[in-house]
């Protein structure tokens, strides 16, 4: 279904050439490709399916010019049950780098992998009605992948097309915080003049996310001393009363402009023994990079009295993976052309401050202004409930591939 049935496509603010431009952007063929993508499970964990995802992946991005690679995974460790730390496994991460030497550059970013792992009973798709699917990773974000690839085959039409490269990066780690592809995330977009990221509008209307709150996941591995239950306990250190008391302090240190969460607690012995081992793991969300300095500190100081009043060592281990991400002055600037963009098709759109996070937090600490919900409309993401406003495929990518020609002109110079 060619773009040409929407009136959009005759407002004024359209030339002639940008209406040749997003003419040819054919929505069945994208909602064919979310409906192949969604088939395959890519939750994070899954391997073998995140093996599938990326050919599948590479085999449509092969369409456009530049070179494909696969890259590896970097290291990662995690925190065992056992205290222990542990090497993280994940998939590989797809990367199209087109027209390196240009010397006006962006970068494209999404991601593979999804919440719903191997085992989930989420794995099949259904219309809700006839402009609504259901289905896993529908909107967040295969969908957001084939709107990109949508955009990107039809800016390469573009007589303009030469005078902008580009990189783009899928990577299958997203939605656990992206550990094992932030460092691919700093190199590609080191230079760049702009990046857009394909998340999944903030709201099912098309706003799209502004400013975003800072994450940090965090594991404190509290070690104390076993002991009988019974006959002496007194000569035990107990590390879940510890943790939890980690858990409580942290509770204390809320305050405007951070959330702090406290969500789980690993370890405990037999009834009988006093533990000597706990975990306690938690997430925090502070608004700015000066609450989150503030809070390493306050934790430290926690740390320590925790150690001192229950005789036990606490290990640290993680921190910061996406810092917060404000709304700079360049930042304003693609904004506004995004809604520029919009206008001349007939889409409002408008932003609003999000408490979640993407890799458009790790993108924009490198001091690129990035747009971050290009992606389709839809919602209930990270639920069985997920949906996918369908003639959003086709809207999205005229809307891509009009900023992607406007990028090329240098309309942010």
């Amino acid at each position: 279904m060619p773009l040409a049935r929407y009136r959009w496509l005759l407002m004024k603010q359209l030339s002639s050439f940008e209406t040749s431009l997003i003419e040819p952007i054919a929505a069945d063929a994208m909602l064919a490709q979310v409906e192949r993508w969604s088939a395959i499970n890519s939750g994070t964990g899954n391997l073998s399916g995140l093996e599938s995802m990326a050919g599948l992946l590479a085999d449509a991005f092969a369409v456009l010019p530049g070179k494909l690679s696969l890259e590896a995974p970097a290291p990662v460790t995690t925190i065992a049950a056992n205290g222990q730390e542990t090497s993280g496994t994940f998939g590989k991460h797809l990367v199209l780098r087109v027209r390196p030497d240009a010397q006006r550059r962006i970068l494209l970013t999404g991601h593979m992998d999804t919440v719903f792992p191997a085992d989930h009973p989420f794995q099949a798709w259904h219309w809700l009605d006839p402009e609504t699917v259901n289905g896993p990773g529908v909107a967040d974000m295969k969908g957001g992948i084939a709107v990109m690839l949508a955009a990107l085959s039809a800016f390469e039409s573009c007589h303009d097309a030469a005078r902008l490269g580009y990189d783009v990066l899928i990577n299958s780690d997203e939605e656990v915080g992206s550990p094992s592809s932030a460092p691919l995330i700093v190199q590609l977009a080191a230079g760049k003049h702009a990046a857009l990221t394909y998340e999944p509008s903030a709201l099912p209307d098309g706003t799209l996310a502004g400013e975003r709150a800072g994450s940090g996941n965090y594991s404190l591995v509290v070690k104390g001393r076993s002991a009988h239950a019974g006959r002496n306990p007194e000569d035990g250190r107990n590390a879940l009363v510890a943790a939890s008391g980690l858990a409580l302090g942290l509770t204390g240190l809320k305050h405007e402009g951070i959330a702090i969460n406290p969500a789980r607690i690993d370890g405990g012995s037999a009834v009988n023994v006093v533990p000597d081992l706990a975990i306690l793991r938690f997430n925090i969300r502070p608004d700015s990079a000066e609450i989150a300095a503030q809070f390493e500190v306050r934790l430290a100081r926690l740390i320590a009295m925790i150690e001192r009043e229950h005789e036990v060592l606490v290990h640290r281990h993680g921190g910061m993976s996406r810092p917060p991400k404000p709304m700079d002055a360049k930042s304003e600037r693609l904004f506004n052309l995004v809604r520029e963009c919009g206008a001349a098709l007939g889409q409002p759109i408008r932003w609003q401050r999000s408490g979640g996070v993407c890799d458009g937090n790790n993108i924009a600490a490198c001091g690129v202004p990035v747009v971050d919900t290009l992606g389709v409309r839809g919602g209930a993401i990270h639920s069985p409930d997920e949906y996918l406003i369908v003639p959003s495929l086709a809207e999205r990518a005229a809307l891509s591939a009009l900023l992607l020609h406007r990028l090329a002109e240098g309309a942010l110079e």
